[in-house]
């Protein structure tokens, strides 16, 4: 058996209100590659920086090559031979090729001086063999995103690293680059080097992965062989479904009961294509109905609501409300169009910490509350105690800031913030993640409420329950295009983790391609 390189014990880490990680366990050995899975907040990312030194965990062992050691920054696991290649890019775009792919380890000639010629030459050659043959003296920034995410992956490797963890190291490449880097993968594992992969690409993971850990809720679910679980039990395992199991009753607040008051749609998206994220996405909503987007993270469920709501460039693809066409990649053409976007990521995308909880509710709305410059602060005043009525936000006043609220909260004030709009359509991408029982309860009753009402509305939620019980329709994404749609008594748990984990011969599924 080969050695062990890492031994992970009892793993925990804690953030204010936070469990992230808790007593996890992880095992690689030489020329392994092992997969790292489990959806947004799972603990994936903790897990990767207690390794790489960005944190440094509360309880539990960590074994590398044989003795327990403690990180204090990225460099210094980086120098031991733990090397990450992220998602995001995280090179120096303003600097050349070369300099970026030998950065910290500059040949230098017997005077100690900077021997550009070898390192120009030396760079050339090692881009050669992943298939990039560019002018190394460009800065990085003027290649792609999928050569720069190459030059990542090449200094990645080429510092002597006895592990390379890979987050999501696909998500930029095009078809061609990710066979190379297939190529490589396989080629550092015939080297004895261990290799994290994590990705939410299933394809992926049973093209180079051995083994495979999924964490979910900060926990390790499951460790094993991935040959022994087939892509369904994987889906299941990592979404903590059980497939035979029978519910009884629904365990959300959704009714189920909303009905189309029109066969118009209200909303019309057709082959969205973005480059790298959207393959021909087309989705219809009506008045009236809740239509879900289901599939794994990565799949293209927020890349969908950010392009029908213009904050995602479109190459191909039109986007039509109510019967008017809308003006691609505006976001506030769509706004005017009565389009309105709850984003995933509230703190970053949504919120502003630091205004009150009146201001962010009426931020949207003050163009319209105008007149000739000036505000009116008394209608400002009214829909802004009308929407924390409306929706029992609890705040100790209006002047309170946002980010002082709960969770569950902030994510009221959000909603208000575009319910106040008077949308025809709104778009909610996890819509009730991160917030307590009790807030998740509520806004799952005022979707139902809201649809009730005449509004269409897409639901974006890896929460299987919610997108089962709230959705008159659902349709499935993965790797950013369509494979199949559920209506009526079709959606089920069983047909939407089929439809997630691309298997075949699915009832109900109307495939499309």
């Amino acid at each position: 058996m080969p050695e062990e390189v890492l031994a992970v014990r009892g793993l925990g880490k804690t953030f204010p209100g936070v469990r992230a990680l808790d007593g996890v366990d992880l095992t690689l050995r030489a020329g392994e590659v092992h997969a790292l899975i489990g959806e947004n907040g799972a603990g994936k990312s903790t897990l990767i920086k207690l390794l790489t030194g960005v944190y440094r965990p509360d309880e539990g062992t960590i074994v590398f090559e044989g003795r327990g050691v403690s990180f204090a920054t990225p460099l210094e696991a980086q120098k031991a031979g733990i090397s990450t290649i992220y998602q995001e890019v995280n090179l120096i775009p303003l600097l050349s090729v070369a300099r970026n792919l030998f950065l910290g380890r500059e040949p230098r000639n017997r005077f100690g001086v900077l021997d550009m010629a070898r390192m120009n030459r030396e760079a050339e050659e090692t881009l050669a063999t992943y298939g990039v043959r560019v002018d190394v003296r460009r800065p990085l920034r003027t290649l792609g995103v999928g050569a720069q995410q190459m030059v990542a992956l090449a200094r990645a490797v080429a510092t002597d690293a006895r592990i390379v963890i890979m987050d999501e190291p696909t998500s930029s490449l095009e078809p061609r680059e990710v066979e190379t880097l297939f190529s490589v993968i396989r080629r550092l594992r015939d080297a004895g080097i261990a290799v994290v992969y994590v990705s939410h690409r299933l394809d992926e993971l049973y093209a180079v992965c051995s083994t495979v850990t999924v964490l979910r809720d900060g926990r390790r679910v499951h460790h094993g062989t991935l040959a022994e679980l087939d892509r369904l039990q994987l889906v299941s395992t990592m979404l903590g479904r059980d497939l035979g199991e029978v519910r009884t009753e629904g365990l959300t607040k959704f009714t189920g009961d909303h009905s189309a008051a029109t066969d118009e749609p209200v909303l019309e998206a057709k082959e969205l294509t973005a480059k790298h994220q959207l393959h021909g996405v087309s989705v219809s909503i009506r008045p009236g109905e809740v239509v879900g987007l289901g599939g794994l993270l990565g799949s293209g469920r927020t890349e969908t609501a950010k392009a029908i709501a213009g904050a995602l460039p479109l190459g191909s693809g039109s986007v039509t409300v109510a019967g008017v066409p809308l003006r691609a990649g505006s976001t506030p053409a769509a706004i005017r169009a009565g389009i309105s976007l709850l984003p995933e990521d509230r703190k970053s995308e949504g919120i502003v910490p630091g205004l009150s909880v009146r201001e962010n509710i009426a931020l949207a709305v003050l163009p319209r509350l105008s007149r000739f410059g000036l505000v009116s602060e008394v209608k400002v005043d009214s829909i802004v105690d009308t929407f924390i009525k409306r929706l029992r936000i609890k705040a100790s006043s209006p002047q309170q800031k946002v980010g002082e609220l709960s969770g569950g909260n902030q994510q009221k004030v959000l909603l208000a913030r575009w319910l106040a709009m008077n949308p025809k359509v709104l778009l909610l991408d996890e819509p009730t993640r991160g917030i307590d029982v009790g807030a998740k309860a509520e806004v799952q009753k005022l979707v139902d409420e809201l649809a009730a009402d005449g509004l269409g509305v897409l639901l974006i939620s890896s929460d299987l329950e919610e997108l089962i019980e709230g959705s008159d329709r659902v349709v499935v994404l993965k790797d950013g295009a369509v494979v199949g749609e559920l209506s009526g008594d079709d959606v089920t748990e069983d047909n939407l983790m089929r439809a997630i984990a691309g298997s075949d011969n699915l009832q109900g599924v109307a495939a499309d391609g």
